[in-house]
């Protein structure tokens, strides 16, 4: 009979993320899609002599988890083909890993990685550091990301290759130069380091086999912590013609949405803006969507670069008055909107200062007000306006929120260096959830260490850091439950990526997407949620991950 099912799935706990039937005890499964959900003996019907049997015990079963905000091709490009560097490296054990690296190659090659913490970068803004990057390198040239990936620390031979000297700075960005001698120390923030990326790209960059070795391995490592759909907040040529290549050999392991840039210079892709709208639609595949495009707004508070409502503390080079700036006006941001629009694209805005944020909703309540409804996602959604939070729900923009924000840890801190107390009043998910805005939750890996969604379950829960490396709690009145932070990494993702339909929930009709965990997360102590183990990860009825 044409409803017999390919896979039925039992077990004590599945959890649905469809609140009209939150929890069943079965799913069947046909041609990659969910056939039905219920109770055993209601999915014993759709059961046939070749439907395969997934019995999970006591192991619990959740919707294949969605991340709204990655970086997934630069992940797999760190892992695969440059040095990778955990922020919490000192700068003696960082000079180290380059040394390791530097003799593994020829004496002409780059050395390109990352990633250096953005809490490191003051203490290496001097000729003396720099000299000590040259000499571990051996005299080749080095580009290493700094972890918000906005910002680079390059050595003598690479500022060299990229034309950069104290009589040659680039026009854009900050270079910061070695207060003595007057000379660029190599740290350069946003644009700045363009000049940098440029000349390595010149060295020859990656082929395209290797980007779409990068891809796959992104994918890999993502299905490997539960997440079957993501949002790749920033792409090329060079990424979307690896996931259609990939899709089209049927290798490509999750629903994914490319963001195409449009004035985000700062990972040094060429082309942005138009000239790559307009190839968007070459990439379409059944799982790859170029929905979307990626505006930056703005840059990141601690390089003083986001736009914010007050200013910053005073500093020597800013003054007392100082708010930062966005890359656009209102009227040029509406413009960009609109076209967007008409194209029928989402737009994930960046934007990490409150200024920057109503600045989107302003823009958002002009094409609301045209008629247009194109998704709008307000990424990171860190800081916002307490008079701004409804707004989000009256004018349907998402919140694109993620990790080391919510909790304690090494960005915060650095907020603090330049908010202050401003600092401790970040991501307000509590009023946003109650406000009835919806929250979708993103792990903007690599810039957080890793995608784990468990991470972020758990410091939406407890607002402290899951992996207990700093202590206390950021703004514990902003807390949510685990259930409602199960929807946030998986319905509410996927509907603020545009796959609602698609993915997101166990409901029928949609894709067979889910994670078997060793038991039910959510709902034992909320400080053991990072501790659960993914057994096995399914995308459109198949194992992709696990025995």
């Amino acid at each position: 009979m044409s409803d017999v099912a390919d896979l039925i799935v039992t077990g004590s706990v599945i959890r649905t993320a469809d609140r009209a039937n939150p929890i069943v005890e079965a799913l069947a499964v046909r041609d990659g899609r969910i056939l039905a959900v219920g109770s055993r003996a209601d999915l014993e019907s759709f059961r046939g002599r070749r439907t395969q049997l997934l019995e999970v015990g006591d192991a619990a079963v959740y919707p294949g988890f969605v991340d709204v905000h990655n970086h997934h091709a630069l992940a797999g490009r760190t892992e695969l083909f440059e040095l990778s560097l955990a922020p919490s490296l000192t700068l003696d054990e960082i000079l180290d890993r380059v040394r390791e690296k530097a003799a593994t190659l020829p004496t002409d090659a780059w050395i390109v990685g990352g990633a250096v913490a953005t809490t490191l970068l003051p203490s290496l803004a001097n000729t003396a550091s720099r000299r000590l990057l040259d000499d571990a390198a051996g005299g080749r040239p080095v580009v290493l990301m700094e972890d918000s990936r906005h910002n680079r620390w390059a050595n003598s031979r690479a500022l060299e290759l990229a034309g950069i000297t104290a009589d040659s700075i680039p026009e854009a960005g900050v270079t910061l130069l070695d207060p003595d001698d007057g000379t660029p120390t190599g740290v350069l923030l946003e644009a700045a380091g363009i000049p940098v990326q440029e000349a390595y790209d010149r060295s020859g960059g990656l082929t395209a086999a290797q980007h779409a070795a990068a891809s796959r391995r992104g994918v890999e490592i993502l299905n490997s912590f539960g997440i079957t759909t993501f949002q790749d907040a920033g792409v090329s040529v060079e990424i979307l013609e690896a996931l259609a290549a990939l899709d089209r050999a049927d290798e490509l392991d999750a629903w994914v949405v490319s963001s195409l840039l449009i004035n985000d210079e700062i990972f040094g892709f060429d082309p942005i803006g138009e000239p790559l709208l307009d190839r968007g639609e070459e990439f379409r595949t059944a799982h790859h969507r170029p929905d979307f495009v990626k505006i930056f707004l703005d840059g990141v508070p601690p390089a003083r670069t986001a736009s914010f409502l007050e200013p910053y503390l005073a500093d020597a080079a800013h003054g007392a008055h100082f708010h930062g700036e966005t890359t656009m006006t209102l009227d040029e941001l509406i413009g960009w909107l609109r076209s967007v629009a008409r194209r029928g694209l989402g737009a994930k805005v960046h934007c990490t200062g409150d200024g920057s944020a109503r600045l989107v909703l302003d823009a958002a309540a002009q094409l609301r007000n045209e008629g247009f409804t194109t998704p709008i996602q307000i990424a990171h959604g860190q800081f916002l306006a307490e008079s701004d939070i409804p707004r989000l729900q009256a004018l349907d923009v998402s919140a694109d929120i993620s990790p080391f924000i919510w909790y304690p840890g090494v960005i915060p801190q650095a907020l603090a260096e330049v908010l202050g107390e401003r600092a401790e009043h970040s991501q307000p998910n509590r009023a946003l959830i109650d406000a009835g805005a919806r929250v979708a939750g993103g792990s903007d890996w690599p810039v957080s260490d890793s995608p784990n969604t468990l991470e972020g379950l758990q410091g939406l829960v407890t607002r402290a850091d899951p992996l207990g490396r700093a202590p206390g709690t950021l703004w514990p009145e902003q807390a949510i439950t685990a259930e409602e932070a199960l929807e946030v990494f998986t319905i509410n993702a996927a509907t603020a990526m545009g796959l609602g339909d698609e993915t997101g929930s166990l409901t029928p009709g949609k894709s067979a997407d889910f994670v078997v965990l060793a038991r039910d997360a959510i709902a034992g102590p909320a400080e053991d949620i990072v501790r659960t183990e993914v057994i096995s990860t399914w995308f459109a009825g198949r194992r992709v991950h696990g025995d």
